[in-house]
Order: structure tokens, then C-alpha cells, then sequence
């Protein structure tokens, strides 16, 4: 019926993501080698046909590795690999045969220049041991230290299903894991391998953000001893250049921390990603004490915690520090720009008396001008009055002439005036469009 609708183009895609990379049932004794490879140069694109050369040599067809996980099973072998966001993984899975010695592992079928050409930069290798309870008693395992000599870290797991024991080192760059079966079922021990290499894996990718958050701790430490410098220094700053070159050393400052939170963001937010993953798969295995002996969640809480939490706090007082200064930055450019504002008004006082000045002495030169003016209109007055003297009589010259200069100088001055308000009222209206 559901074909009577318009699908979604991907329904069926978000559909089969729910059952993606389903566990391998393992069925007890079982050597389990897990190998994740970050990606690193366009290393995530050479696995294709590196996996297509696998299956050409164990004469099968290349595998699609669009959904992101394959299984491929061949004589003496089974590999279920899987892409993720930052690396790969390759599980390899392999019976063991009674006659198999313990440093065999998965590995043993595998073709040895195929494995040492897998792209990527090895991250985690893992080594589970899946046996029977009843050929490996776990009270013997229990009464001695691992093989190597370190403290082993036991539980049961699945509710007393089984035990997981391990010491978290690496031995010949292997952690190893020994997986007690008193009553697995098959899906149920593979679940179980799952966890493990995904809390060995996650545990690993979280403790990638450690030495960033080392390296950027020295960086803010750094940094908020100069800001506290600084800080005191706009307090000491007496002049708005003083301010200015404080403001450009915060500048400084800020554009180096916000290079150090965008260089740090990703990893410090994967770290705490990856730690709740392992904080789950942790509890995905419903650990129960073994009296005498930490359980995986315990070593976790006492070793990776305390990494996880410098992390945290390197980017919580990164990010604190970021705000600071941009709150420190914008107080000091409202110094600054009240400083500014102060000069401009300053500055505006001067040209207003300069301004004034000005009209004084334009005042001063229209006085002088209407003078000048009358002056020379008055002698073109007499120039005329003598050579018209005859036609002017009884008027002489000097008479007309002195008559004339008040006329003169009162036409000039209303002249100058009428000019000045006209100029006036066109600047009045270019200010006020």
C-alpha cells in the first residue's frame, strides 16, 4: 500500500541506517583483531580499492562500500569493516583451532602486505580472546597477573553472563582483552567484542584532545596574564592614545585566542563526543564487581576522567577568556570613542569662535567695502557733475557730489545686506533639504 505515496528519496536509506553494522556472532573459542586507522591525507579514499584488492586476491567481487560498512568472509577469516566520521576499522574474526598457539590471533590468514598497506594512521589495535569458561577457569586467570606482568582490570559482564580481562597496555602495540564465556549467546558475544573495541577506539580518539588541551593551557595562561596586564594598564592610561594602544594590544590578543578556539573546537567537542560514547558502551555492558579487581567502568572513572575534565576546562576557560576580552575590548573603544566625541566637540567649539571671528570680520570688510564703494561712485559723480556742469546749473560738482555720497552709500549698504540675507537663506536650505 505504501506504493500508492510519494516516497521521500530517503526513506529507505534512514530506514536501513537503524540496522546498520549489526555485531558479528561469534561462536566460542574466537580470536578477534580490531585495527583503527585515522584518516589522514585522502587515506579514506585509497580504501576501496584497497579492500578491492583483498577481495580480488581471496576471488571475490569488489565490495560496495557506499553504506559505509562491509563484511567479507573468506576460508580461515571473516573482516567487517566500517567508516566513520574521523577513521576507519577493520575487525578481523577467526576461529581457533585447538592446535592454535595464544599469539596467533585473527591475523594469522590475512595476507601480510595486503594488512601492512591499509591506508591510515593506526590509532587503536585491539586483540580479544574469546574462550570457554571451562578451559580457561577464571579462578585461575584471577590468581595471577596477566601474561605481561600488569594488574588485571576484571568483571562480569551481561549480568554473570561472562568475564572481560584485561590490563590496558599495549604489548607489541596491542591492548588485549580476555573474554570468558559461561553463557554468551553468539549475538550476544559479539556484542560484547563490539563493546570493547568501541570503548578501546573511543577511549583513544577522546584522549586525542589531551595534548591540545595541554598546549592551548599554556597558551590561555599566557593569555589572561597579559589581559590582566593590560586591564591594569587601562586603568594607569592617562591620554586617549595611552587607551588606543591598549585597545590594539586587546586586538592582538583577541584575534590569537579566537584562533586558538577555532583550531580547538572540533577536537575538544569530539573528545567530549567519543567520552559519552564510552560512558555508554561502558554501560552497555552491565559490569558486576569481581571482589579484589577494578571493573572497566572504575579504570575509566580514575583514568580517563581526569583527561576528559582538563579538556573541558582548558575550553571552558578558553571560551570564559574570549568573552573577557571582547567585553574588556568594547569597554575600552567606548573610552576611546568618548574620547573622540570630547576632541569633536572640542573641535566644533573652535570652529564656532572661528566661525564668529569670521562674521566680525566680514562685518568689518562690508563696512569697508560700502566706503570703497561710495568712495569710488562718488568721484564718478563728480567726473560726470564736470563735464555736465553747464546743463547742472545753478548746481556745481562739489555740490552734486556731496549729495550724492549719502544716496551712494545708502543704496551700497542696502545692496550688501539684501546680497548677505539671500546667501543666507540658500545655505539655510541646502543644511535642511
Amino acid at each position: 500500500m505504501s506504493s500508492l505515496f510519494e516516497q521521500h528519496p530517503l526513506r529507505q536509506t534512514l530506514s536501513d541506517e537503524v540496522h546498520a553494522r549489526p555485531p558479528v556472532p561469534l561462536d566460542t573459542p574466537e580470536f578477534v583483531t580490531y585495527l583503527a586507522f585515522l584518516h589522514h591525507e585522502g587515506s579514506a579514499g585509497r580504501e576501496a580499492d584497497h579492500l578491492a584488492a583483498l577481495a580480488g586476491q581471496l576471488g571475490q567481487p569488489a565490495p560496495d562500500i557506499d553504506s559505509g560498512h562491509v563484511l567479507l568472509e573468506a576460508e580461515g577469516f571473516r573482516l567487517k569493516w566500517e567508516r566513520h566520521n574521523e577513521f576507519s576499522s577493520y575487525c578481523f574474526f577467526r576461529r581457533i583451532e585447538p592446535d592454535d598457539s595464544p599469539d596467533d590471533y585473527a591475523l594469522l590468514h590475512v595476507p601480510a602486505a595486503w594488512r601492512k598497506a591499509i591506508p591510515g594512521l593506526l590509532i587503536a589495535a585491539t586483540h580479544i580472546e574469546l574462550r570457554d569458561v571451562g578451559e580457561v577457569p577464571l579462578e585461575t586467570v584471577l590468581h595471577q597477573q596477566s601474561r605481561h606482568g600488569q594488574a588485571l582490570v576484571a568483571s562480569g559482564v551481561s549480568d554473570g553472563a561472562g568475564w572481560v580481562l584485561t590490563d590496558f597496555h599495549l604489548h607489541d602495540g596491542f591492548s588485549h582483552f580476555l573474554l570468558l564465556d559461561k553463557g554468551f549467546t553468539p549475538r550476544q558475544a559479539g556484542r560484547i567484542a563490539q563493546r570493547l573495541v568501541e570503548i578501546e577506539t573511543y577511549r583513544v580518539m577522546a584522549l586525542l584532545a589531551f595534548p591540545v588541551a595541554k598546549d592551548t593551557g599554556r597558551l590561555v595562561s599566557r593569555a589572561e596574564d597579559e589581559l590582566a596586564d593590560l586591564m591594569d594598564g587601562m586603568g594607569r592610561s592617562r591620554s586617549a592614545e595611552d587607551d588606543r594602544a591598549v585597545l590594539a594590544r586587546l586586538s592582538r590578543l583577541a584575534a590569537e585566542v579566537e584562533r586558538s578556539v577555532a583550531r580547538t573546537t572540533f577536537r575538544f567537542g569530539a573528545a567530549a563526543a567519543y567520552y559519552r560514547l564510552v560512558r555508554q558502551r561502558i554501560d552497555d555492558l552491565r559490569e558486576q564487581r569481581l571482589p579484589g579487581f577494578s571493573p572497566i567502568g572504575e579504570f575509566m572513572d580514575r583514568r580517563l576522567v581526569p583527561a576528559i575534565d582538563t579538556c573541558t576546562s582548558i575550553a571552558r576557560r578558553q571560551d570564559d577568556l574570549s568573552g573577557r576580552i571582547a567585553r574588556n575590548s568594547q569597554l575600552l573603544r567606548t573610552r576611546v570613542d568618548i574620547e573622540i566625541e570630547r576632541q569633536n566637540q572640542e573641535l566644533l567649539a573652535q570652529m564656532n569662535r572661528r566661525a564668529k571671528i569670521q562674521l566680525h570680520l566680514q562685518e568689518t570688510v562690508e563696512g569697508l567695502s560700502v566706503v570703497a564703494i561710495t568712495y569710488y561712485a562718488s568721484q564718478l559723480v563728480n567726473y560726470v557733475a564736470k563735464g555736465a556742469k553747464h546743463l547742472i546749473e545753478p548746481l556745481t560738482p562739489e555740490v552734486l557730489t556731496a549729495v550724492s555720497i549719502p544716496v551712494i552709500a545708502g543704496i551700497v549698504f542696502m545692496g550688501l545686506r539684501r546680497m548677505r540675507k539671500l546667501l543666507g537663506t540658500e545655505e539655510d536650505g541646502q543644511a535642511h533639504p
